[in-house]
């Protein structure tokens, strides 16, 4: 009962910035924790930042700490992801990801919801 759409993915040069937007339909949203994974060609998803809905913690993957900014608006039912500075191994496909579980439970296992995902390209 609920779906994720992506917005927000294209093509930038190494070091700028990019935005993206997954905006949640349904009406389970409030019981949510909902983050992004990322895949690259010949490479396994891999887990990028997730937030709950309560709380101020949001977790980051160590390759995208400092760089990258999870927000999440639960008037709107969308969580955003700011990604700065990105480099060439940032390329991705990047997925909206939601699962019925507190923050520390969120894992590439625990997702039951998963968008249909955004294509992040970087130029050098």
């Amino acid at each position: 009962q609920v779906q994720l759409v992506e917005s927000g993915g294209g093509l930038v040069q190494a070091g700028g910035s990019l935005t993206l937007s997954c905006a949640a339909s349904g009406h389970t949203f409030r019981s949510l924790t909902v983050g992004w994974f990322r895949q690259a060609p010949g490479k396994e998803r891999q887990f990028v930042a997730a937030k709950g809905w309560i709380g101020t913690t949001i977790y980051y993957a160590d390759a995208v700490k400092g760089r990258f900014t999870l927000s999440r608006d639960n008037a709107k039912s969308t969580v955003y992801l700011r990604m700065d500075s990105l480099k060439a191994e940032d390329a991705a496909v990047y997925y909206c990801a939601a699962a019925r579980v507190q923050l520390n439970d969120y894992n590439r296992y625990s997702i039951e919801f998963w968008g249909r995902g955004t294509q992040v390209s970087v130029s050098s």
